[in-house]
């Protein structure tokens, strides 16, 4: 029972990280290189809602995505699997990272893109806000495919 248990939150955990590695990679490849053609005002009402929206749906598949990989690690571990432990652990790992980063480098981005596209005014710094939130998005990137690649690892382990 514990294996299959184990197995369902390994897949949850994928699926959930699924979508923020999905996102992360959009604006990557996409967004990113729009805003680059868009004036300052475009570029942060664009984000700016984009971020509300975000901030409003994301949440969800974020943090369940690094409970259910918690409790896989929980679940491999006390069940024996040590191999589908330890791919836990590193996904839980890159997933702890790359929140840190959400936190220390995007969130006050976002938070500020918001404020702005809500009232209209555009901040002095609206590029460099823009471009500080860009100086991560490769890296994010990464650490999800980190976090994917244990997640799907201690699947196959258990």
């Amino acid at each position: 029972m514990l294996v299959l248990t184990g197995q369902f939150l390994a897949a949850l955990a994928v699926l959930a990280n699924a979508v923020v590695y999905g996102t992360d990679w959009c604006a990557a490849l996409i967004t990113r290189s729009v805003y680059r053609r868009l004036d300052d005002a475009s570029v942060t009402v664009s984000a700016g809602w984009g971020h509300y929206y975000g901030d409003k749906r994301m949440p969800i598949f974020g943090a369940g995505g690094v409970v259910t990989a918690a409790l896989t690690l929980i679940v491999a571990a006390v069940s024996g699997h040590s191999g589908a432990a330890v791919a836990a652990a590193v996904a839980l790992a890159a997933l702890v990272a790359w929140l840190a980063l959400y936190v220390k480098v995007a969130k006050p981005v976002n938070t500020a893109q918001k404020a702005a596209a809500q009232s209209g005014v555009i901040p002095a710094d609206a590029r460099a806000l823009q471009d500080r939130w860009d100086s991560i998005i490769n890296l994010r990137v990464a650490l999800q495919f980190i976090a994917l690649s244990g997640l799907l690892a201690a699947l196959a382990l258990f």
